[in-house]
């Protein structure tokens, strides 16, 4: 009777170990298929392409045309050009179903400083952050903030990285109301996050991209092939680089056109998915930014281009009440947050 007894109590005991076993085994498996078990997930990120909105003239002396058709109206000016773009660390997502959205340089009283990249919580099921960028255009240097879509629109061309690669979107993507997250590009803590994979994009990046002197940097080399995921980072599950398309100054272009920026034109699925219903940034993400506008480590210049704080490990939450609206005339975006 004894040894049944203790044979009853070990049984169930034996069970649930195996069964959590499993379970954490499960949990940090992909759930998504290699790359040549099928095409890229992330392919989904883009609007169906129609016709070409790239046609116009070219503009005179280099310049770049207006790009007011394919992003949000300008918010800020500035004579010189952004500094390159710093590499730095990918904090974890804090959890399932939020995005990533890159750091970038912002211009202020007291010259660019830097805003730090940051997780945020999508304003509504299946939001796209689509990343503000900087375009040179009739000798001034214009920003164009970002916008929350459905699809990955047109953000210049820059190569962000953690997936923002200059065209489309390569670090996750929505698939029945949940985000999955490619390790690949994302720093992943998969005990926090559950949905991940693993996918390579071989991919072309800035095809027109030119860094100085006219060199090319990525006209002939497929992106992530032998590079890193993260920003010269080490990702949760990459040995290689993969966001260091360089110019010869040492550093990825953050703007572009002008003599050294980015030289990259818009596709015609970046400019469907601009002509979708989008959001502009929240409240959580402008005030994230001005946050960081008083902070002196920030600036660029008394800095060396070296911005004490990166990336922001405290994710932003989403604004109550915001939904994508369809733009009334030829630019700029609808939503229920504030400008």
């Amino acid at each position: 009777m004894k040894n049944n007894s203790r044979l009853a109590i070990c049984f169930p005991l034996a069970l649930a170990a195996i069964l959590y076993l499993s379970g954490s085994k499960a949990i940090g498996q992909d759930q998504a298929p290699p790359p040549d078990q099928g095409p890229d997930p992330a392919a989904a990120n883009m609007a169906p392409s129609g016709p070409s909105y790239t046609t116009e003239a070219p503009p005179p002396d280099g310049q770049n045309p207006d790009d007011s058709n394919y992003a949000e109206q300008p918010t800020e000016e500035a004579t010189q050009p952004p500094p390159p773009l710093p590499d730095y660390v990918q904090p974890p997502p804090p959890d399932d179903g939020y995005i990533w959205t890159p750091g970038y340089w912002a211009y202020g009283a007291y010259g660019y400083y830097w805003v730090p990249g940051v997780w945020v919580e999508p304003p509504y099921a299946g939001g796209l952050w689509t990343p503000g960028y900087w375009g040179f255009y009739s000798g001034r240097y214009m920003w164009y903030p970002g916008h929350w879509g459905m699809h990955i629109g047109w953000y210049g061309g820059i190569n962000y990285g953690f997936g923002y690669v200059g065209f489309g979107y390569e670090g996750g993507y929505w698939n029945r109301g949940h985000f999955f997250y490619n390790r690949v590009y994302n720093n992943i803590n998969v005990r926090s996050v559950h949905n991940v994979y693993s996918y390579r994009a071989n991919v072309r990046v800035n095809e027109n991209f030119r860094g100085n002197n006219n060199q090319r940097g990525n006209n002939n080399e497929r992106f992530n092939n032998n590079d890193r995921g993260n920003n010269n980072q080490r990702g949760n599950n990459s040995n290689d680089r993969g966001n260091n398309a360089r110019d010869n100054n040492g550093g990825r272009p953050s703007y572009r056109g002008g003599p050294n920026g980015v030289q990259a034109q818009p596709r015609p699925s970046e400019g469907n998915a601009y002509r979708e219903p989008t959001a502009p940034r929240m409240n959580t993400q402008m005030q994230h930014e001005q946050n960081y506008s008083t902070q002196r480590g920030q600036y660029a210049a008394p800095n060396n281009n070296r911005p004490a704080t990166t990336s922001e490990s405290r994710p932003l939450h989403a604004d109550p009440h915001v939904q994508p609206q369809q733009r009334s005339g030829g630019g700029g975006g609808r939503s229920g947050g504030h400008r």
